[in-house]
């Protein structure tokens, strides 16, 4: 039985009360920003404001200028954060001008896809977290139904038609992403079309509607590879908030009654390669591997038996 993985990825960590009750209380973001003892965190363009590269600037709200948002992200739980046990975290969604006006440097600002195994759980709790409300956001300006636009209501977790008072509510993307191995445990990794030649990860896709994630398995080995792939086991979920996935992480074998042919499809993957361990270490001088913040990192590692240095 695969190993669990979910304690031990990096985005999937947090120490955050997200304190869902008090979002329903008119006018909390205001009433939170007028506590000198409350914290926010500016956050542009999928960026959080770094006060280090390990640490997020959480300042004080009259160290703020105007933002074009609030969202009320929870209360700190981290005993060893600067901030008390119990803090409340407003984020601040910038403009341009705003960010600028805030901190001009580009390098103070950084994503979570880049910083998020570096943090403390606490902060990468915060900054997965504000990154993905503030992306919905910024995709769900409009009502579906009519086309008005919508406004921000209950803290920043949901979005509002004023006409007629319809509610939209953040969404999440399900994605399942595989360690695929055959009779032999060498594991199957394949180039995407959108990287460089020698990057190689594993086989992911998203979860189709009317479809269990155990299926999706099964259609998207087969689709982008052309391997039948049978005995789907989950081994742990990450939030992956670019812009709006949840990566759910699966062992399969493939199947040694039906294996298939393998073939990239052509379009999303350009090549595939069967690595075993050996293999795998002697060839990381010319392979490059998904980022540690990834979900596939760490299944890739969890088959290899222990880190991979690159």
């Amino acid at each position: 039985m695969p190993s669990p993985l979910t304690p031990r990825l990096p985005l999937s960590r947090q120490e955050v009360d997200r304190d869902y009750l008090t979002r329903e209380r008119p006018g909390v973001v205001a009433e939170l920003l007028s506590s000198a003892g409350t914290r926010v965190l500016p956050v542009w363009r999928g960026r959080t404001l770094m006060a280090t590269p390990s640490a997020l600037a959480l300042l004080e709200p009259d160290a703020l200028g105007e933002a074009r948002d609030h969202l009320y992200l929870g209360r700190s739980l981290d005993p060893a954060a600067a901030e008390p046990v119990g803090t409340p975290v407003v984020a601040a969604l910038l403009d341009d001008d705003q960010a600028a006006a805030l901190e001009p440097d580009d390098d103070a600002w950084s994503s979570p896809r880049a910083t998020g195994s570096t943090l403390s759980a606490r902060d990468v709790g915060l900054a997965v977290e504000a990154v993905a409300l503030a992306n919905w956001h910024d995709s769900h300006r409009f009502a579906p139904r009519t086309g008005r636009e919508l406004v921000s209501d209950k803290a920043g977790w949901v979005r509002r038609d004023p006409d007629d008072g319809h509610e939209v509510f953040p969404r999440t993307d399900p994605a399942i992403i595989v360690g695929v191995t055959d009779a032999d445990d060498r594991l199957l990794l394949g180039s995407n079309a959108l990287w460089e030649s020698n990057r190689w990860s594993l086989l992911a896709g998203f979860v189709e509607p009317g479809e269990s994630l155990e299926q999706a398995v099964q259609r998207e080995v087969f689709e982008e590879s052309g391997v039948k792939v049978v005995d789907p086991q989950y081994l742990g979920s990450q939030p992956w908030p670019f812009p709006a996935s949840l990566m759910l992480g699966f062992r399969a074998v493939v199947d040694a009654a039906d294996p298939g042919v393998l073939e990239p499809d052509g379009a999303e993957i350009l090549d595939l390669r069967w690595f075993s361990r050996d293999e795998l270490a002697a060839s990381l001088g010319d392979v490059l591997l998904p980022g540690r913040t990834s979900i596939a990192r760490a299944i890739i590692e969890d088959w290899f038996g222990g880190e991979l240095d690159q």
